[in-house]
């Protein structure tokens, strides 16, 4: 089983990174694959809406993000970590998943889906419902905790010393790798769902007469 992780954080070893080492710490203990790409110190444009990954399976700006397609491809779990401006996400991290996901040809269903949010103190649970919905549109299973998977910290290292924060990290840890564990038993078992037809309904209907 592999995990790929994202770090949102411009600092290699904020307060972000220490939440992404404990689950690391899981991962390892279950045996389980990870890597953690740091996403947030480097330069990375929006998406300009062109419409060629439709086509290419992949983003017309050749930087990080076609890195990071096919080991997003290969990942059983994605998680997606990052600290949080202004009751968001770092515009940076929402940059490239904008395009990765855009960029992103193959079929998500079945990827187990996490968020984690770092913040001094507020505009915690406003990233983690931003971030969770690049899974919720892409038919990936979301792993929870027993909490809102957040740490508090401002300073270098403080997010150490959230204890409550920490354990809840490592509870949604546990949980992806039972989630991911149990979607490949029932895949074994069952099957994937079956997909409904695509269809697009627009609010504006132009072939109403």
């Amino acid at each position: 089983m592999k995990v790929l992780m994202f770090n949102g954080s411009p600092n290699k070893n904020g307060n972000t990174a220490i939440a992404l080492a404990e689950m690391e710490k899981i991962f390892e203990a279950e045996g389980f694959e990870y890597e953690t790409v740091m996403i947030g110190d480097k330069t990375i444009r929006g998406c300009i809406g062109c419409g060629s990954c439709h086509m290419d399976h992949k983003c017309v700006t050749d930087d990080i993000v076609n890195e990071c397609l096919p080991k997003f491809e290969a990942a059983d779990a994605v998680v997606i970590a990052s600290p949080v401006y202004y009751a968001s996400a770092n515009g940076t991290l929402i940059s490239f998943l904008d395009r990765l996901f855009f960029a992103s040809g193959f079929d998500k269903t079945g990827k187990v889906g996490a968020s984690v949010c770092v913040a001094r103190r507020g505009g915690l649970s406003a990233t983690f419902d931003e971030l969770n919905k690049y899974f919720t549109i892409s038919n990936m299973p979301v792993a929870s905790s027993r909490y809102w998977n957040s740490v508090h910290g401002q300073l270098p290292g403080e997010a150490a010393s959230d204890a409550e924060g920490l354990a809840t990290i490592r509870t949604l840890a546990k949980n992806i790798v039972f989630l991911c564990r149990s979607i490949e038993l029932g895949k074994e078992k069952y099957g994937l769902p079956e997909k409904e037809p695509f269809a697009i309904t627009n609010f504006v209907r132009n072939d109403l007469k």
